[in-house]
C-alpha cells in the first residue's frame, strides 16, 4: 500500500472482528469459555488496530474463538466471516 492506503484486508478483518464482538456482546446466553472468546476478540482488535496481524497468532485467536463459539447459532455467521476475513492473510509459513 502507498500514501497511507490501509490494506482492505486489515480493515475487513478489523469490520469482521468488530462485529462479532458487539454480536457476542449483545448475546443474552453465558457460556462457559465465552471469557476466553471475549479476550481473543480482544486481542484481535488490537492486532488489526495497527496494521496486519502476526499470521500464527491470529490462527490461534481465531482457533479458540471458533471452538469456544462455534456451537452458538446465533452467532455463526459472525464467526464464518471472521474465519474469511482471516483466510485472506493466508496460512503461517511451515516450519
Amino acid at each position: 500500500m502507498t500514501g497511507g492506503e490501509e490494506d482492505p484486508r486489515v480493515a475487513g478483518l478489523r469490520t469482521a472482528v468488530s462485529r462479532l464482538r458487539r454480536e457476542l456482546a449483545t448475546h443474552p446466553a453465558q457460556f462457559p469459555d465465552r471469557g476466553v472468546a471475549e479476550d481473543e476478540l480482544a486481542t484481535l482488535a488490537a492486532m488489526v488496530a495497527s496494521g496486519p496481524p502476526e499470521i500464527p497468532r491470529l490462527r490461534r485467536s481465531l482457533l479458540l474463538i471458533a471452538s469456544t463459539l462455534g456451537s452458538v447459532s446465533a452467532l455463526t455467521a459472525d464467526v464464518t466471516a471472521l474465519h474469511t476475513a482471516a483466510d485472506l492473510f493466508g496460512r503461517p509459513p511451515r516450519r
